[in-house]
């Protein structure tokens, strides 16, 4: 079986790719625009893209939506993360937490995927904390600032650790397990 994976971020189909190991499923990275509304939740974000990606006629593929969630900033950047790492990034999320000595915060990774006419979708979270400054060089988006122990950013992390930890980690366990439930893998 061949999982569409919709995404402007490569990396994302190699988390897949590497979490389905041995499982028979591979990954095709597709490229295909669609609207992210500006609702509350990402599981709004991602219920409404798979309706529309199901209007352009589109099967056997998987979405997702993460995002930041500071405690401090009341869930800042959380369904806006995207628009805010493009618009101010990482400098500007830790320009915001200057002086801040709560920084908690937690990713979250909201999965849709859609098999023939079953869609299944659920949500992952990694609790952690804002670092003081960037730290690593791996990863994608706000990987260097976000820390799930305090010890180690997400940059730093080879990808198989980080997998088991973290947001799109935790989802794709989740999203396993009810393949598997329905007899879909």
């Amino acid at each position: 079986m061949i999982l569409k994976v919709v995404t402007s971020n490569p990396g994302k189909v190699e988390e897949f790719a590497e979490a389905f190991a041995g499982l028979g499923i591979g990954f095709e990275h597709v490229r295909i625009s669609y609207g992210e509304p500006q609702v509350s939740t990402l599981e709004e974000v991602v219920e409404a893209g798979i309706r529309e990606l199901r209007a352009k006629g589109l099967s056997d593929f998987l979405i997702d939506d993460s995002g930041m969630f500071v405690d401090h900033l009341r869930g800042f950047p959380g369904v806006y993360s995207s628009y805010v790492q493009k618009t101010i990034g990482n400098d500007g999320i830790l320009r915001l937490m200057e002086g801040v000595s709560d920084r908690s915060a937690h990713f979250r990774c909201c999965i849709g995927c859609c098999i023939g006419g079953e869609t299944i979708i659920v949500t992952g979270v990694s609790p952690g904390s804002v670092l003081c400054e960037p730290m690593g060089r791996g990863g994608f988006g706000y990987d260097p600032i976000f820390s799930p122990d305090g010890k180690r950013s997400f940059a730093e992390m080879p990808l198989e650790d980080k997998n088991v930890i973290s947001h799109r980690g935790r989802a794709i366990g989740l999203l396993m397990k009810e393949l598997k439930r329905k007899g879909l893998i």
